[in-house]
């Protein structure tokens, strides 16, 4: 029993692990892990990631669910480089074509599929019901029930339909917070009846479309359980979304090492307060051979002495091996799939999903000054905004100014001036800092990347989104 117990905790719990673009191969440790039966890897940036690195994966234990944020737009891992082929989920929400989002979806689902991922933590099925959002933002659909709850059927439709599993999240909705996961626990204070009609519906929806994963969120809703993040509560994973909603699938949590759930319990007590709770696979961001042993020891001592049962831990475990076994079955979706490539899709809907006023008038490299694109943590701090790389290719004489957050503008002189701004709606400083740039040179153009303010009487394009594509569609549009 001893064995299959470590086994059992073992499979649960789904490492990411330290490494740069350019090593090569996994570490030793985490093949010796997933001989011993380590049922999930998370890939992220700081891996070098192609499909040899799967393979290994794959040789130690064919099983091996392969997880990776690739939502598109903002959060890419695959791209991080040069920035997503892909707008992110707002701008899809504002074209709001549910043909052009299953498109998308279908087409991160072939990209997965060629380097054989199994699971892609996407779509945010999160409505972005506060505008003030540090870390959802541009990530979410938009800022309504309805227009994300058909989105996110239509991103699982077109990432499943590529034989490749998604994962609606951040269970219950981190739509309403002004707090960023990462640091600290936000609060979400809707009463029980505007969760049900706000923030659960995308989940449904996703739910009734077949979603194989769902990520919960680390918030605190004292409507739902005033005293544990949703993590860590058995009213909110198992009542309310196996028992109310019907969820059967695996169950993930957010990465245990952000400060929300950090602070609290050490990692240990996280996993096993979380597999209490209805989860099924820990999601642990950056691990080593060590702290990854010392997870599974504490799962293993709880039950052990009766703080968890192990009928709880061989449910989750089999949860864990239903959706390899779900993977395994597609085979033939993936080979579809890889067949029948997209590739312009990206393009197509970023050009579609520009909001624009005023006239483009750019016949000659501008001075792009970037006022601010420090971004959430959930952004890999790597990701270019593109603003400017799109416009220096298109004119070669484009010069940048990167400002400090809140500092000063630069002088200005002859030439065309573009402000690129990030979620000027969320920042009164950013406001401010564009009002007096048009006070000096109103005739300069401002990009907004985010959650657009447009200014009143200014050549204004949103690109309601993070990306390569989005910021060629906005240089596009800048020259017509």
């Amino acid at each position: 029993m001893s064995g299959d117990l470590y086994r059992l905790a073992m499979t649960v719990l789904h490492p990411g692990y330290e490494g740069t673009r350019q090593s090569q191969g996994a570490p030793d440790w985490l093949r010796r892990a997933l001989g011993e039966g380590l049922g999930g890897v998370v890939l992220f940036a700081r891996n070098a990631i192609d499909a040899q690195l799967v393979r290994q994966f794959r040789a130690e234990n064919p099983d091996t669910v392969v997880a990776i944020d690739e939502e598109g737009g903002a959060v890419t891992r695959l791209e991080v480089t040069d920035g997503s082929s892909f707008p992110g989920n707002r701008a899809l929400g504002v074209v709001d074509d549910v043909t052009l989002t299953e498109r998308v979806g279908r087409q991160i689902g072939r990209m997965l599929a060629e380097l054989d991922i199994t699971l892609d933590y996407a779509p945010s099925a999160d409505v972005n019901s506060d505008p003030a959002n540090p870390v959802i933002g541009v990530r979410s659909f938009g800022p309504t029930p309805d227009l994300v709850a058909r989105h996110t059927v239509a991103y699982v439709n077109g990432v499943q339909g590529a034989g490749v599993a998604a994962c609606a999240k951040h269970f219950p909705g981190h739509g309403d917070t002004v707090t960023d996961s990462h640091l600290a626990l936000p609060t979400v204070h809707a009463s029980r009846e505007v969760l049900h009609e706000r923030d659960l519906p995308p989940f449904r929806a996703a739910i009734g479309a077949g979603v194989r994963s769902i990520m919960s969120g680390h918030l605190l809703i004292p409507a739902l359980d005033p005293s544990m993040p949703a993590t860590l509560s058995r009213t909110i994973l198992t009542e309310l979304l196996r028992g109310e909603l019907g969820f059967d699938g695996m169950l993930v949590t957010d990465a245990i090492e952000m400060q929300a759930v950090a602070d609290m319990f050490g990692p240990g007590e996280i996993a096993v307060r979380a597999l209490n709770a209805g989860v099924d696979a820990i999601c642990v961001g950056l691990s080593t051979e060590d702290s990854l042993h010392e997870i599974r020891d504490a799962i293993v001592a709880a039950v052990r002495e009766g703080t968890l049962q192990e009928e709880r831990l061989a449910e989750a475990a089999a949860r864990v091996r239903a959706l390899a076994g779900w993977y395994a079955a597609r085979t033939e979706l993936r080979d579809k799939a890889r067949g029948d490539v997209d590739e312009g899709v990206g393009l197509e809907a970023a050009r579609a999903a520009l909001t624009t006023s005023g006239t483009p008038a750019l016949d000659r490299g501008p001075l792009v000054v970037e006022v601010n694109t420090r971004f959430s943590k959930a952004v890999d701090p790597a990701t270019p905004t593109g603003v400017t790389a799109a416009l220096s290719t298109l004119l070669p004489n484009t010069a940048r100014v990167q400002m400090e957050a809140q500092g000063e503008l630069p002088p200005f002189d002859e030439r065309p001036v573009v402000l690129v701004v990030h979620d000027a709606a969320r920042h009164a400083w950013v406001r401010e800092t564009v009002a007096k740039a048009l006070a000096l040179r109103p005739d300069a153009i401002v990009v907004d990347t985010g959650i657009p303010a447009p200014p009143d009487g200014a050549t204004h394009v949103a690109t309601h989104g993070i990306s390569r594509v989005s910021a060629l569609a906005a240089a596009e549009w800048l020259l017509r």
